[in-house]
C-alpha cells in the first residue's frame, strides 16, 4: 500500500472503529490493527461458554434432561416428518406459562395499572389492552410458529389466534407481565424506563425442550409507560417484524417475530419530534426471545440499593440461562460478566460484517443474553460511510455505526459498575481485567468476519491492511457496502486482473473509478494466491454463502411501509420472503431493485426514534 494512503487508512480506521483517540473508550487502535494477537478462550481462568453450541441440563422447572440449544436458534435437524406429526392444529391444547417467574421473583403488589415508580420488584401484572377496532393479521413466520412454537401455520387463520396476539386474549394459566428495568440513554442514567408498551404473556416450553418467552409489543399501557400511549404503530412494527427475521436469517443473534397485526385504533404520532401530529394506526408484532433481560434489567436494582434482588435476579438469570456458570460457585458473577463481554464483542462484530447500525445502543436496549432487541430506529448501511447515524433522533451522533464497538465497552462498563455492589475486591479486579479484554476480542472477531467477506483462507501479515485499503476506498468513492462485497463474491478473478469491471458489478464500478483500485486489486491478487489449494470456484462458493445479496435497506422498508399503509401488504410477504434467503439470487428481488442502487426518491429518507 503507499504510504500515504496508509496514513489515511490508519486515520479511517480510528474512525471506523469509534472515533477519534481522545473520544474512544478504552479501543487501542495501534494495539488492535498492527500487533493484535489472537487471545486464548480462558479470560484469567475464567470461561467464556460460548464456544460450547449446546449441553445437557436438568432445566430449571425441574424436567429431567432437556436439551438447551445456543441462545435464539431453533433446531433445524428435526425430520420434515417429525415436525409435522407434532404442530398442534388449534390453540385448545397450546399452553403459556407464567408461573416460573411469578414463583421465582417478586412482582409488583400494585395490580392497579397506572403510571407510577414501582420499587422492589422484576415485574409487575399487567394485562393487555384489546384493540376497539377491527384487527387485521398482516403477516406470520412461519418458521417461528412451527419450529419455535409447535404450532401449524393453518392456526394463523383462526380467530383464537388473531386474538391472541394482538392483546385480545390470554391463553389461560399465563399471567402477562410487564418488566421493570432502568438504563442509560444516550450516555445519561434515565432511571426508571421499564416494558411501556409491551406485555411478555407467557412462557412456552417446546417439544425440543427449548423455552421461549413470548412479548407483544404495542399492546397498551403498563406501569412503565411514563408519558407514552402504550402502542406501536404501523409502521415501525412493519419495520421490526421484517428486520428481526432479517437478521436472524444473517446468522445474527435475534430476537424473533411470530406475527403482525394491524388495527384500525388511530393513534397519533410525531414522528419527527417537530410539531407535525399525524394519525397513524396501532399494530402489535408478537416477539419472541429465550429472554427478555438486559442491562437496565440490573442497573436499576444496583440504582436502588435493592441488593438482596439484585442477587437473586442474577442467580436466576445464571441457572437458566448461563448452563456452564455453576451457580453455588463464588466467582459466578465474573465467570457470567464473562460470558456477556465476550459475546457481546461477537454479537457487534456480525453487526459490522453486514453494516447493521442498531441505532439506539442504550444500556436498556442491550440484551443480557447477547441478543438483537429493541429495534427501533436501525440501518443498513448503503453507501459506505463510517459515519452512518440511521437516527435522526441521535443529535450528536452517539450511535453512528462506526461507534458501536465503543458503545459496547461503555455498557459493559456500566454492567460491571452494576455488579460491583456484589463482587469482593479479588473478584472486581478480575473483572475489570476481562472488561479489558473486550476491544481484543471484538476485533479478533471482527477480523475473522471480514477475512472471510473477501474470501481469504489461513493467516497473512498483510490482511489488515488489505481490509482496511479496501473500506478506505469504499469510503472515498461512496460505494455500496453490501453489494461491494457480493459483487467481489460475483466477479472472476480474470475479470478483476483487466481492471475492466462490467456495468452489472456497479458497486464495484464505482470503486473501480478511484486511482488507488489497482494497487488493491494487486494486493488482493496476490494475497488469494497464498490460499492453499484453493479456485477461484470455490473462493466464490465461500464468499457467497457469507456475503449477502439483500439486506433490508431503509429505502426497501420504507417502500414495505408505504403500500402497507393503502392496505396492500404484497411488498412487505415479498421481502419476508426475499429476506429468508438473503445470500440466494432471486428473480423477484431482482425485478424489484433489492440488489440495485438505492433509487433517487429514498436518497434523504429518514427516521427516527418515534420510527
Amino acid at each position: 500500500m503507499p504510504q500515504g494512503a496508509r496514513r489515511t487508512v490508519l486515520n479511517f480506521l480510528s474512525a471506523f472503529l469509534g472515533g477519534n483517540r481522545t473520544q474512544r473508550i478504552g479501543l487501542p487502535f495501534c494495539c488492535l490493527i498492527w500487533r493484535l494477537q489472537f487471545p486464548p478462550l480462558l479470560l484469567l481462568g475464567v470461561t467464556c461458554h460460548a464456544v460450547v453450541g449446546s449441553l445437557w441440563r436438568p432445566s430449571f422447572q425441574g424436567n429431567a434432561n432437556l436439551l438447551h440449544l445456543s441462545r435464539n436458534r431453533s433446531n433445524p435437524d428435526q425430520g420434515y416428518c417429525e415436525r409435522g406429526a407434532r404442530l398442534a392444529s388449534s390453540l385448545d391444547f397450546w399452553t403459556l406459562s407464567s408461573e416460573n417467574l411469578i414463583a421465582l421473583l417478586p412482582t409488583d403488589p400494585v395490580r392497579e395499572n397506572y403510571v407510577r415508580k414501582v420499587k422492589n420488584c422484576v415485574f409487575s401484572i399487567a394485562f393487555p389492552t384489546p384493540f376497539q377496532s377491527r384487527v387485521r393479521l398482516v403477516a406470520v413466520s412461519k418458521e417461528v410458529l412451527e419450529d419455535i412454537l409447535d404450532l401449524d401455520l393453518s392456526v394463523s387463520e383462526t380467530d383464537d389466534f388473531i386474538q391472541l396476539v394482538s392483546g385480545g386474549k390470554i391463553v389461560f394459566g399465563s399471567i402477562p407481565l410487564a418488566h421493570r428495568y432502568g438504563g442509560h440513554q444516550f450516555g445519561i442514567w434515565a432511571d426508571q424506563l421499564g416494558d411501556g408498551r409491551a406485555h411478555l404473556i407467557g412462557i412456552y416450553m417446546n417439544r425440543q425442550g427449548e423455552k421461549w418467552e413470548l412479548q407483544l409489543k404495542g399492546s397498551g399501557k403498563t406501569p412503565y409507560s411514563r408519558n407514552g400511549d402504550g402502542r406501536a404503530i404501523l409502521r415501525s412494527s412493519v419495520r421490526e417484524f421484517l428486520c428481526s427475521e432479517a437478521l436472524h436469517y444473517l446468522g445474527i443473534p435475534t430476537s424473533r417475530a411470530a406475527s403482525l397485526v394491524v388495527s384500525d385504533d388511530v393513534v397519533w404520532r410525531d414522528q419527527f419530534y417537530n410539531g407535525n401530529l399525524a394519525k397513524e394506526r396501532g399494530a402489535v408484532v408478537l416477539r419472541v426471545a429465550k429472554s427478555w433481560f438486559r442491562i437496565g434489567s440490573l442497573e436499576i436494582l444496583t440504582h436502588y440499593g435493592e441488593l438482596d434482588l439484585l442477587r437473586m435476579l442474577l442467580d436466576f438469570i445464571i441457572q437458566e440461562y448461563f448452563p456452564l456458570v455453576d451457580v453455588k460457585e463464588p466467582n459466578r458473577y465474573v465467570d457470567f460478566f464473562s460470558i456477556v463481554v465476550f459475546e457481546t464483542a461477537q454479537l457487534i462484530a456480525l453487526w459490522m460484517s453486514v453494516g447493521f447500525a442498531h441505532g439506539v445502543c442504550n444500556t436498556d436496549n442491550f440484551s443480557l443474553l447477547s441478543i438483537t432487541i429493541d429495534y427501533g430506529p436501525f440501518g443498513f448501511m448503503e453507501a459506505y460511510n463510517p459515519d452512518f447515524v440511521p437516527n435522526t433522533s441521535d443529535d450528536e451522533r452517539r450511535y453512528k455505526i462506526g461507534n458501536q464497538a465503543n458503545i459496547g465497552m461503555f455498557n459493559l462498563n456500566k454492567l460491571l459498575q452494576a455488579l460491583n455492589p456484589l463482587l469482593n475486591p479479588r473478584q472486581k479486579q478480575l473483572a475489570t481485567q476481562i472488561l479489558k479484554e473486550y476491544p481484543v476480542l471484538y476485533y479478533t472477531r471482527f477480523r475473522e468476519l471480514f477475512k472471510a467477506k473477501l474470501g481469504l483462507l489461513g493467516k497473512s501479515e498483510g490482511d489488515d491492511d488489505l481490509i482496511a485499503f479496501l473500506l478506505h476506498l469504499m469510503e472515498k468513492t461512496e460505494a455500496d457496502f453490501t453489494m461491494t462485497f457480493r459483487q467481489l463474491s460475483e466477479i472472476t478473478q480474470s475479470q478483476l486482473q483487466e481492471l475492466v469491471i462490467p456495468q452489472e458489478f456497479w458497486a464495484l464500478k464505482m470503486i473501480s473509478e478511484h486511482k488507488l483500485f489497482p494497487a488493491w486489486v494487486s494486493q488482493y491478487l496476490s494475497r488469494l494466491k497464498s490460499n492453499i489449494s484453493d479456485s477461484d470456484s470455490e473462493r466464490r462458493k465461500r464468499m457467497t454463502a457469507v456475503n449477502p445479496r439483500y439486506v433490508l435497506k431503509n429505502w426497501m422498508a420504507e417502500s414495505a411501509v408505504q403500500k402497507a399503509e393503502r392496505n396492500d401488504f404484497s411488498e412487505v410477504h415479498l421481502l419476508q420472503q426475499v429476506l429468508r434467503h438473503p445470500f440466494q439470487k432471486h428473480s423477484a428481488a431482482e425485478r424489484a431493485g433489492y440488489s440495485s442502487p438505492t433509487p433517487s426518491w429514498a436518497r434523504d429518507l429518514r427516521v427516527s426514534c418515534s420510527s
